[in-house]
């Protein structure tokens, strides 16, 4: 594995190189950085070279002028000057996978397919004021308690559980990811989930795009699958399932990789 900075405008972004073969980028959201997807990257690095990444503001990624409200067309931006020349396969999840679907709106001659994972659209669901509100009262119990409580209280009403303390016995990199996954949180909850949240993907440029839109066979009806499901019916397509819940690509990488591939070669 390769690591190394590249500098965009705006930030310094920390990046991972495994493997050989065509480009795959992995895109991952909320608080994660590039070590969650590091297993997963390691499976399909003897078939792709994976590019991982932190993003901007996150991580070994850090922002050079004060935190400011993020935008989904900036991550896209940050997310194009990682690729190579060549049209690069994309997995993209969480809040990630709205990044990458703006990147394919914006840019498809850079992206041969995009596998869209379980990606927060919110604004299209028929609750969206509530997922809204939501993001306004992470702030505020932020504000009162810290990004631990707030992040908890986002996890109870999303059903997606925030990342945990590093337990005895773990292998020293999962808790050195987690240590810095906790830093994380007050930049998510403050400047990403409230505006990644509210973007709504380009119907137009996205309806005959190389896109798949999936979500984790676990997820079922949860909020997550509300959201992928309002996703495929928007972009006119048909959501497939993915091995595990929202972090099947950590829980189980072999399995989800082998999935994946075949999403992505099909």
């Amino acid at each position: 594995m390769d690591s190394g900075m590249l500098d965009v405008p705006g930030a310094r972004l920390y990046h991972e190189r495994r493997g050989a073969g065509p480009v795959l980028l992995v895109i991952l959201g909320g608080a994660s950085d590039a070590a969650m997807a590091g297993p997963l990257a390691d499976v399909l690095s003897d078939r792709y070279t994976v590019i991982t990444y932190d993003r901007r503001g996150l991580s070994r990624s850090p922002l050079p002028e004060p935190a400011a409200e993020q935008r989904i067309e900036t991550h896209a931006d940050d997310a194009l000057r990682l690729l190579e020349a060549e049209p690069a396969y994309v997995f993209a999840s969480h809040s990630g996978a709205m990044i990458g679907l703006d990147l394919l709106a914006r840019h498809p001659e850079r992206v041969r397919r995009l596998v869209a994972h379980e990606p927060p659209a919110f604004e299209l669901l028929p609750d969206a004021g509530r997922w809204r509100r939501l993001a306004r009262e992470a702030v505020k119990i932020c504000d009162r308690e810290g990004p631990g409580p707030a992040m908890a209280h986002v996890g109870e009403q999303t059903g997606v559980a925030p990342p945990g303390e590093p337990q005895p016995g773990l292998p020293p990199w999962v808790g050195e990811m987690l240590a810095r996954i906790g830093g994380n949180l007050e930049t998510s909850l403050r400047y990403e989930m409230g505006p990644f949240s509210a973007y709504v993907p380009d119907q137009a440029a996205l309806r005959e795009a190389p896109l798949v839109v999936a979500y984790g066979a676990d997820s079922e009806g949860r909020l997550m699958h509300r959201a992928t499901l309002a996703t495929a019916d928007l972009l006119g397509r048909r959501a497939v399932t993915l091995p595990g819940d929202h972090v099947g690509y950590l829980r189980a990488p072999a399995e989800f990789a082998g999935a994946l591939h075949e999403l992505l070669s099909s």
